[in-house]
């Protein structure tokens, strides 16, 4: 039995369903359909005087791609995973720009660019182990890193790394080391 009226609520949305099929295939429906909207990749057509994208095609492709997604129990709660873990690390960069706000002054926070860098660096990182450990690639990833790790490896990867970065020198614009002369 439920505690409260809220967890009886969400424990009769959970057997109904809302959360493995209806907000799955609404997330889907949404973000195909906005996708196929933004790139007009059914084209467009004529009414009256404007051009409209075709919603009903567009609908209708969002729509099954929906459904077929929903239709794997894999991918359902790959996306509860992702969207939860995602959540946290939302809530993590949030109480630590109110941490870093406290020490602020009074006026409006913000971060300077090497900073913005960093955290869209980590960011990123964040969300691709994230999905790695949704997909259940993460252990592996990390065992065959961490048993594979002798001279050869580290050797390989310094090669890889110096070629990539002679290769990048190389292959660098003019325009850059214009930019960094005028700096």
């Amino acid at each position: 039995m439920a505690a409260t009226v809220f967890d009886g609520v969400l424990e009769f949305m959970f057997e109904l369903g809302i959360f493995r099929v209806v907000l799955p295939m609404l997330l889907i429906f949404s973000m195909v359909f906005a996708i196929l909207e933004k790139t007009k990749i059914f084209g467009v057509e004529k009414v009256g005087d404007t051009t409209v994208t075709r919603k009903n095609i567009n609908a209708m492709v969002a729509f099954v791609s929906s459904f077929f997604f929903v239709s794997s129990a894999y991918l359902v709660s790959a996306v509860h995973q992702i969207i939860a873990n995602v959540a946290l690390v939302m809530v993590l960069f949030v109480m630590f720009m109110i941490l870093i706000g406290i020490f602020n002054k009074d006026e409006e926070l913000s971060l300077q660019e090497g900073w913005k860098k960093t955290f869209m660096i980590i960011s990123f990182v964040s969300i691709i182990l994230i999905f790695l450990n949704a997909l259940g690639w993460l252990m592996p990833v990390y065992e065959t890193l961490a048993y594979s790790w002798d001279s050869t490896f580290v050797a390989t990867i310094m090669l890889l790394g110096g070629m990539a970065l002679i290769m990048w020198l190389i292959t660098k614009s003019p325009s850059d080391k214009l930019k960094k002369a005028e700096d």
